[in-house]
């Protein structure tokens, strides 16, 4: 048996919910990014890291609709992101940690969970680009650096609270070194 929209409209709970095609995991993916994001948002007091995540919400929604429709992902937005990484980046005064055990308390827990969830988001813009659908190339850049940004939050808002946070040393990968 193939699932199908029943026909009534109370019963649908997304448009393409049914749809065999990683579009639609793609679409949830983000949609569940930015419901994380507002959470986050919800327990900052104005900060400059709320200020941040204010101006990055509605764009997770672009960029969840710039698969299907119109691409809403653009340079500006690439440089705003990557400013605002490298701001938090640079605060962060133990920066010789290439990666932490994820820890933290509220917030922090939440931004390593969007953190880990967009990798989700670009390992779907990869499947969605296998099976032969166009992807803007401003949507893996934009969904990599967020990454990125997501862990200097982690780290800023740790270093605030006092949270210290061990470094994760790999004994499958030996660690480069450092120049």
């Amino acid at each position: 048996m193939v699932l199908k929209f029943s026909g009534d409209i109370d019963e649908l709970a997304y448009p393409f919910i049914f749809e065999d095609s990683p579009l639609c995991d793609f679409e949830i993916l983000t949609d569940e990014l930015c419901t994380y994001v507002g959470l986050v948002i919800s327990q900052l007091d104005a900060s400059e890291v709320q200020q941040s995540l204010i101006w990055l919400q509605p764009r997770i929604f672009h960029l969840n609709g710039s698969i299907r429709g119109k691409c809403g992902i653009f340079e500006a937005d690439i440089l705003k992101l990557k400013a605002d990484y490298h701001y938090f980046r640079d605060q962060v005064t133990d920066n010789n940690k290439r990666f932490v055990l994820p820890r933290g308390v509220g917030a922090v827990v939440q931004l390593h969970q969007c953190r880990s969830l967009t990798k989700k988001v670009v390992r779907q813009l990869v499947n969605v680009d296998a099976v032969g659908k166009k992807v803007p190339e401003t949507l893996p850049r934009f969904s990599n650096l967020l990454v990125n940004y997501f862990f200097a939050l982690t780290r800023v808002l740790n270093q605030q609270a006092g949270i210290d946070e061990p470094e994760y040393i790999s004994i499958n990968y030996p660690k480069p070194e450092r120049k």
